[in-house]
């Protein structure tokens, strides 16, 4: 059966959950439209996540490939649409690295664009209630990294069709607990909800549904 990749990270920082993986883990297994969803959580560092990511992309040879991250901060789901070959991290990586103007890919392009249904995605998550946005920026840490990584590398592997992209996650209760300030959350149940939707819409772009 046609897969289609999930990814989410594990905690990093001062998280005690990420919930990019517990979105992750509940949906692994399932359907999503025609495709089936086979989950993978990556490592909070570029280098180890890229491997990953790379060995997942060869291994599966997903029909499509949704990353998944936290952005503790942010009120709503959001959708990247472009990836930038910079790491340029705020804070250290889970390895204790903190890389400063550093390409993701030595001699890539400047940036990626998502090649997800970003627009049939949102009218998605508003027609269920679920709140999200469109965002110009995945940050210069990790999850830029990867979502950098995947669409390269979908090219280098001459599959440029396959569609790829990145969602931001707010907290969930368990991450805004653990902060130093007030953050918006949204419930772990509403998150994974959110990206459940998400993958059936780019599941149906797959079929020509959507």
């Amino acid at each position: 059966m046609t897969t289609l990749l999930l990814t989410g990270f594990e905690p990093f920082h001062t998280h005690p959950v990420n919930p990019s993986a517990e979105a992750a883990r509940a949906l692994d297994g399932t359907q999503a439209g025609g495709l089936r969803v086979v989950s993978a959580l990556l490592p909070v560092e570029p280098h180890a996540a890229c491997a990953r990511l790379t060995e997942l992309l060869g291994t599966q040879r997903p029909a499509a490939v949704l990353l998944t991250g936290l952005a503790s901060g942010r009120p709503q789901v959001t959708l990247e649409r472009v990836a930038v070959n910079v790491m340029d991290f705020r804070i250290p990586d889970n390895a204790g690295q903190q890389h400063r103007d550093a390409p993701v890919q030595a001699g890539g392009p400047d940036a990626y664009l998502s090649t997800l249904p970003l627009r049939a995605v949102l009218a998605a998550w508003h027609g269920a209630g679920i709140p999200g946005q469109l965002s110009d920026t995945a940050g210069t840490f990790v999850c830029n990294a990867v979502m950098y990584h995947a669409l390269h590398t979908l090219r280098a592997l001459g599959r440029p069709d396959v569609p790829c992209g990145f969602l931001h996650l707010p907290a969930s209760a368990g991450v805004a607990l653990a902060e130093a300030k007030a953050v918006p959350y949204l419930p772990q149940a509403e998150l994974t909800r959110a990206v459940e939707v998400a993958a059936r819409i780019v599941a149906a772009s797959v079929s020509g549904e959507a």
